[in-house]
């Protein structure tokens, strides 16, 4: 048993020459490598928060441009439309006074014919009973 006395302060040396060592600059390593990562993972979550911030306030920009850019449009369209309809208004004024024109003109024309009917008519009854009648006898004594 005195044989293993030596070998177990050996043992006992080389387990504290490991921690003295190896043990405690690993240990001290990975809790500077856990704060690097841990501080690099908070560092990335607030660049992440603060891209969707940004984002955010692009998008509310974004949104505020469409709804302008869709006013724009819904106001030249409401001028195109008054455009429009005022030209169809001037069209269809126009076109009432040339139809009223041409129905005075064609009743002008009526009339006109009217009278040259009456006058031709005239003329022609007496023509006619000149032509029926006897010579001596005249369109006056047959009225009566």
């Amino acid at each position: 048993m005195l044989g293993s006395v030596p070998t177990m302060i050996l043992f006992i040396l080389l387990v504290a020459a490991y921690g003295l060592l190896v043990r405690r600059p690993l240990d001290r390593v990975l809790a500077e490598r856990r704060a690097r990562t841990s501080g690099a993972v908070e560092q990335a979550r607030g660049a992440i928060s603060a891209a969707e911030a940004e984002t955010a306030v692009y998008e509310g920009k974004l949104r505020a441009a469409k709804a302008e850019i869709f006013q724009a449009r819904d106001q030249k369209l409401k001028l195109w439309n008054a455009e429009r309809d005022a030209a169809l208004d001037q069209a269809r004024n126009a076109t009432q006074e040339r139809v009223r024109a041409a129905r005075q003109e064609v009743e002008q024309s009526v009339a006109g014919a009217r009278k040259q009917i009456e006058s031709v008519s005239v003329e022609l009854s007496a023509q006619v009973l000149r032509a029926v009648l006897p010579a001596g006898v005249t369109s006056s004594e047959v009225a009566q």
